[in-house]
C-alpha cells in the first residue's frame, strides 16, 4: 500500500465509523439513539484509533489536511505531496460517509428531523457566530497539530538512521485516538469539532446530492469554517512549535 492509498483508506475508515457513531447517536429507531456526547467523543477517539493503525506505517497517517499542511509548515512533510495527500483524504471522507448511509439509509428515511440528518454528515455551530465558531475550530486543530508535533520530537531524521514517517501515527494509535476524545469531551460542545477539513466537506458535499427524504441544505454558508478554521489552527500550531 502506497502513501496515498493509505491516506484514503484510512480517512475512509474514520469516516465510516466517524459518521457510524454519529448516526447510530441521531437517527430514528437506531439501537444507539439519544445516548448522548461520551458515545460520541468515543466514537470519534476509536475512529481515530482505527485509522491510524491502518495508515500509520505507510503514510504516517495523517488523514485529516490540517495536519498535512501543518506538518508542511513545520518542515515535517513536502511541500510537493500535500496536494496528493488533500485529494486522496476528501475521496476517503467521501467514500467511508457513503459506506455509513448505505448502512443506516433505512433509518435515514424514518428520521425526519433535518438537522439531525445533517448532523450525521457534518458539522453544526450549537449556536451560530462566525467569529467564535471559527475560534472553536482553531483552537481544536491547535491543540491536536501542537500536540502531535511535540510529541513526534524535532528529530526524526539522522545518519544512518531510517527516516520516520511523521503523521498522527508518530504518536501511536491510543495516545492520539484519546487526545482526540480529550479535545471532544473539552472543546467541541460549540461546533461539534470537526478539526478536519475532509472530515466536515467530504461528508457535505455527500450530503447534498444524496437523496434522503427528509433532508434539508447543506448549510453552505457555514461550510467554510470546519475548512479554513482546523488549516489556520494547523499552521499556527507548526509556527509555535518552530519557535519553541
Amino acid at each position: 500500500m502506497n502513501a496515498l492509498t493509505a491516506e484514503f483508506i484510512g480517512t475512509a475508515l474514520l469516516m465510516l465509523l466517524g459518521t457510524g457513531v454519529c448516526a447510530n447517536n441521531a437517527l430514528n429507531k437506531a439501537y444507539g439513539q439519544d445516548t448522548g456526547w461520551v458515545l460520541i467523543s468515543f466514537g470519534w477517539g476509536l475512529a481515530v484509533f482505527v485509522a491510524v493503525m491502518v495508515a500509520a506505517p505507510f503514510s504516517g497517517a495523517h488523514i485529516n489536511p490540517a495536519v498535512t499542511i501543518g506538518l508542511a509548515m513545520a518542515g515535517k512533510f513536502e511541500w510537493a505531496n500535500v496536494g496528493g495527500f488533500v485529494l486522496a483524504q476528501l475521496g476517503g471522507a467521501f467514500t467511508g460517509s457513503l459506506f455509513a448511509y448505505l448502512l443506516y439509509s433505512s433509518h435515514y428515511d424514518k428520521t425526519t428531523n433535518a438537522d439531525s440528518i445533517l448532523g450525521t454528515f457534518s458539522t453544526i455551530p450549537a449556536i451560530p457566530n462566525t467569529f467564535k465558531n471559527l475560534f472553536s475550530e482553531v483552537l481544536g486543530t491547535f491543540t491536536l497539530v501542537f500536540v502531535v508535533l511535540y510529541l513526534s520530537g524535532a528529530s526524526i531524521e539522522g545518519e544512518g538512521l531510517e527516516t520516520t514517517k511523521i503523521g498522527l501515527g508518530s504518536i501511536g494509535a491510543l495516545p492520539v485516538a484519546l487526545l482526540v476524545v480529550a479535545i471532544g469531551m473539552s472543546l467541541g460542545g460549540t461546533t461539534g469539532y470537526a478539526i478536519n477539513p475532509a472530515r466536515d466537506l467530504g461528508p457535505r458535499i455527500l450530503h447534498s446530492i444524496i437523496p434522503i427524504k427528509y433532508k434539508g441544505g447543506s448549510n453552505w454558508s457555514y461550510a467554510w469554517i470546519p475548512v479554513v478554521g482546523p488549516i489556520i489552527g494547523g499552521i499556527a500550531a507548526a509556527l509555535l512549535f518552530l519557535a519553541l
